[in-house]
């Protein structure tokens, strides 16, 4: 099993990126986190996939999420190519945060996730990630913002930049006023 490899990227193929580590080039399907990672040496936490048919890596900048992508993989009806997914528009933090908050509209909100999917996800992860605490008020905050026109990720990126120990709508106040 592939853990991890170390060396250089040598290319990039869409969503994978070659690494080669001692003459020998390694195609691995990585996250946008590793995919910014410069052309030096690199090291790039790996999950090894075995299948009948294929051999397959997928890179991770950081253990933390090679782990959540495998916490992941335990979900029913998540594969590895929907984990990925899922693990490309967040970080880690972002996304064990959306769990504990029974957060379904941040999953839904990721192409190829459906309300079932997403659902399934919070369902399953929430016992496995229940050390991250979320202020209850946050997801009033958000919603707020989401109303107003804001995407989701807009508006947990602009919360994130504002006091949480703030009223829900003096947050919303100062997350537009940064935002003109």
């Amino acid at each position: 099993m592939i853990a991890r490899l170390r060396g250089r990227i040598a290319g990039r193929a869409g969503t994978g990126l070659i690494v080669d580590v001692g003459g020998v080039g390694y195609l691995v399907h990585a996250t946008p986190s590793v995919q910014r990672l410069g052309d030096g040496e690199v090291t790039v936490e790996v999950h090894t996939v075995v299948r009948e048919d294929a051999l397959q890596l997928y890179g991770f900048a950081t253990a933390e999420e090679r782990e959540l992508f495998e916490l992941l993989l335990g979900v029913n009806g998540v594969g590895p190519k929907v984990a990925l997914a899922i693990l490309s528009g967040s970080t880690p933090a972002e996304l064990r945060r959306a769990i504990v908050r029974d957060d379904v509209k941040r999953f839904q909100a990721i192409p190829g996730i459906g309300l079932k999917t997403a659902q399934r996800v919070v369902l399953e992860l929430k016992a496995a990630v229940a050390d991250a605490a979320v202020p209850g008020d946050e997801l009033a905050a958000r919603d707020a913002l989401v109303e107003l026109g804001w995407s989701l990720l807009d508006a947990e990126r602009a919360l994130a930049e504002v006091d949480p120990e703030l009223s829900p709508e003096e947050r919303v106040r100062l997350a537009l006023k940064k935002a003109a």
